[in-house]
């Protein structure tokens, strides 16, 4: 028997060690191979320099049916434990797909499921790097059993823990739903895959063809179905991506988001703001022009950019402290909402809620997409998540009108009625039933159609209506708007008021929780 000294057993350890991290860099090669990264590679880029503490590396499948007891899978496919970004505490898992495709197995699934129970009981976020096959089917039910475990704790951690996933490869099956569970889902153009059934079943069962990057490439779910938040050409710009959108993020539901220095005076007059809006109801111009110009040094991070674009959403700061934007955008349908930007807008608002952001919303919306298609895809069930989003908020709530705000929409985009603590409006500012010109087609139907000249008249009418009504000073006299401001004081009185705001108390019903209308 050889002598144990510590010196020998030490030299055991960083053997396995060796093994495990892929000392020599052949797993990795494979990677890089295809122009990705290895899992710790990626670890590497997430989190701050040797801040990474990894737990689990010498975990083992216990399967033994198809020959898997004579396969070694170095920690099980997947390297999991903590680090910080910027200082804070940050949980994390990375699926390497070098060692059987990152296949989930049994074990495999209990080491992530380990850091998700960490994670929730400390109160820090996870972030975790999909690039799997899928199940490993070899290990049947208890792979099954594996991804069970996991969506449970995602769905019990929601509101909680900020939860991000990144996905780097193929993310197949029933592996998807965890990450369409997080709350951001972060994807690198040509090379992140997000499917559950590929392009070889779907040909087989419906008689379809479709390429594996129009199925569930990053650019289709980032701009067609709206599981992904992000987009990034390479794999370093999105780990830069995910470390900014910590930045703005508290640790978890009971901590404030973090404050951050800026030099940017929170009373500062922008004049250009008067220039950005059109007095012309018709005229467009990008919203983001204004947001940039009120947020500190310009910074926003637009969260959904290439989904339902006639709508913005995303976080900046004022005054150093985090707040959540949502804005209509009228360069896009007018700044019309309908079902697609309703369901965004909606889950932000529930997302900055659970995480204690404020809430600064910028109105110019004529009212919600008329139409057939529309109707019939569900634009009333899916219209009202906007209504209820806003109203259980109980976040600090600034609304700003800018421009149009009509009818249902007007209700929607978060005016008194739905909890608004301060409604601000600029002088251009419209807020009522209907635009002029539907507004008279219908109170002076029978005024016009008695009329010689019809559309003469009509214009008059019209003219005339908007004078009486297209206006914010009908809605202030009531009380509905509580200022009418120059733009250039848009940033101050945004600034003032969530300081005034910062010790809001609103207490929901007792209630085990609301039915939004999903």
């Amino acid at each position: 028997m050889s002598e144990r000294t510590i010196e020998t057993l030490i030299k055991a350890l960083e053997d396995k060690k060796s093994v495990i991290v892929d000392a020599d860099g052949k797993r990795a090669a494979k990677q890089h191979d295809k122009g990705k990264l290895s899992a710790r590679e990626r670890i590497d880029l997430l989190l701050d320099p040797q801040s990474f503490v990894e737990f689990d590396a010498f975990v083992k499948h216990r399967c033994d049916t198809f020959g898997m007891d004579k396969i070694e899978i170095p920690a099980d496919g997947v390297v999991t434990g903590y680090g910080t970004v910027d200082g804070r505490p940050v949980f994390v898992f990375s699926q390497d797909f070098t060692v059987t495709g990152g296949s989930l197995g049994e074990a495999h699934a209990q080491k992530i499921v380990k850091m998700q129970d960490m994670a929730l009981k400390m109160g820090v976020p996870v972030v975790g790097i999909n690039d799997s096959g899928g199940a490993r089917i070899q290990e049947g039910v208890d792979s099954l059993h594996g991804y069970g475990m996991i969506f449970f704790r995602n769905s019990r951690a929601s509101g909680v823990i900020p939860q991000i996933s990144v996905i780097l490869g193929p993310c197949a099956g029933g592996a998807v739903y965890s990450p369409a569970i997080t709350d951001f889902v972060f994807m690198v153009d040509k090379v992140s895959n997000m499917y559950i059934t590929g392009p070889q079943v779907i040909k087989a069962v419906m008689g379809e063809e479709i390429g594996l990057e129009d199925l569930g490439g990053a650019r289709t779910h980032n701009a067609v179905s709206g599981n992904g938040h992000f987009i990034y050409p390479s794999e370093e710009h999105c780990f830069a991506g995910v470390r900014k959108l910590i930045s703005f993020l508290p640790a978890n539901n009971l901590e404030d988001p973090p404050a951050a220095k800026s030099a940017d005076e929170p009373g500062r007059i922008d004049m250009e703001l008067r220039t950005i809006v059109p007095t012309n109801p018709k005229m467009p111009y990008d919203v983001k022009d204004i947001i940039l110009r009120v947020v500190d040094d310009g910074d926003f991070l637009e969260v959904h950019e290439l989904y339902a674009p006639n709508i913005v959403v995303g976080l900046g700061r004022v005054n150093g402290h985090t707040i959540g934007v949502v804005a209509n955008q009228p360069t896009v349908l007018a700044g019309c909402l309908d079902i697609n930007s309703s369901d965004k807008a909606a889950r932000f608002i529930r997302f900055c809620d659970a995480f204690n952001i404020p809430l600064v919303t910028f109105v110019d919306c004529p009212g919600y997409l008329p139409g057939r298609q529309q109707e019939h895809g569900g634009i009333i069930r899916h219209g009202a998540k906007i209504l209820f989003a806003y109203s259980e908020a109980t976040v600090p709530k600034i609304t700003v009108t800018l421009r149009k705000s009509y009818g249902g929409a007007h209700i929607a985009m978060c005016n008194k009625d739905l909890g608004s603590d301060l409604m601000l409006a600029w002088p251009q500012a419209e807020i009522a039933v209907m635009g002029a010109s539907g507004a008279v087609n219908v109170i002076f139907r029978k005024q016009i159609d008695a009329a010689e000249d019809k559309a003469k008249r009509r214009d008059e009418l019209i003219e005339e209506y908007e004078t009486m009504f297209s206006n914010p000073y009908e809605a202030a006299k009531r009380g509905y708007v509580d200022a009418v401001i120059p733009p250039e004081e848009t940033r101050g009185r945004i600034a003032s008021g969530l300081a005034v705001l910062k010790t809001k108390r609103d207490q929901a019903p007792a209630k085990k929780h609301g039915n939004i209308p999903l």
